[in-house]
């Protein structure tokens, strides 16, 4: 049976240095005859074609071009399927490279609480060091989730204060029902808000980059940050209650503390740096640990 036409081809380029390409063998998949598939490009106006060289970099159905991009052109792209019965090409593919650049996640998170506010968390990161290209601006993405939840959220329950610079390099304060902040500076910060008092909190940031040169399509989201964790204070009006199962809470709290104690005589060389900060790197720890020890256990 002759091959099926290659169909969905999508595409991506980390930081406007290269491009790599996937495709989908075709609405019925492979035949049973071996099947090869050469990926081709040419620039839309004028030029010749050329031939993608380095195969299977993203998966089976992949191919990359490492260099020799041309930006401000639009590409043709299209992929030939080929066996002993015949060829079959796929729909040609238009795209410009600055439609199609993704990045880096962002550096440097920090998250920390907001003086004695129980309900708000401070997260700060750098832009990723590409984006300090004149081409690009910046959107960003927070999600998060509670120690005790594998659920991920994106902000749409919550506000979000956020700060990015202004013309003068200022701090511009806004605020937004989502946790979506335009930047085009070296850094920026976000305030969530609307949390639970005494909670745990990871929390991790992703980029969005677009031209600045009036592309009309958005960018490619990057990775997601490695999740960073902080606490938002206890409230003092739950602190002094009378609560039924006060013991089991003292019970708990006094075999963290001593777990916490332990982990801070092997990491932190001495009690002259304990806080709030130090105790929030522990729960990371500790997270990673149990996960490692989940991970281990399901092993045959």
């Amino acid at each position: 049976v002759p091959p099926e036409k290659p169909v969905n081809i999508t595409c991506w380029s980390k930081n406007m240095k290269d491009l790599t390409c996937k495709w989908a063998p075709g609405t019925e998949g492979e035949t049973f005859l071996p099947t090869n598939y050469t990926l081709k490009y040419k620039l839309r106006w004028y030029g010749r074609d050329n031939t993608c060289q380095e195969y299977h970099t993203a998966g089976p159905y992949s191919c990359h071009i490492p260099k020799d991009l041309a930006l401000f052109t639009p590409y043709e792209i299209w992929v030939e399927a080929s066996n002993r019965l015949g060829v079959a090409v796929s729909d040609v593919v238009m795209l410009d490279i600055l439609d199609v650049v993704t990045t880096d996640p962002p550096s440097d998170v920090h998250v920390s609480r907001v003086g004695d506010l129980e309900d708000q968390l401070s997260v700060r990161w750098s832009s990723p060091t590409a984006l300090k290209d004149f081409f690009f601006q910046a959107k960003y993405q927070i999600q998060y989730r509670v120690e005790d939840s594998s659920e991920w959220k994106v902000g749409r329950h919550y506000w979000c204060r956020c700060g990015i610079p202004n013309r003068a390099g200022a701090a511009a304060p806004i605020s937004s029902p989502l946790q979506v902040v335009d930047d085009v500076g070296n850094q920026t910060s976000c305030r969530l808000a609307g949390l639970r008092p005494g909670t745990v909190y990871f929390v991790q940031v992703r980029c969005n980059p677009f031209s600045s040169y009036g592309s009309k399509k958005a960018g490619i989201w990057s990775d997601w940050s490695n999740p960073t964790a902080a606490s938002t204070p206890r409230s003092e009006r739950s602190a002094g209650g009378c609560d039924p199962k006060g013991g089991e809470q003292n019970t708990t709290l006094r075999r963290e503390l001593k777990q916490f104690f332990g982990w801070v005589k092997k990491h932190a060389y001495g009690c002259s740096n304990l806080g709030i900060k130090l105790y929030d790197q522990w729960r990371v720890w500790l997270q990673k640990s149990h996960k490692t020890r989940n991970q281990v256990g399901k092993e045959p």
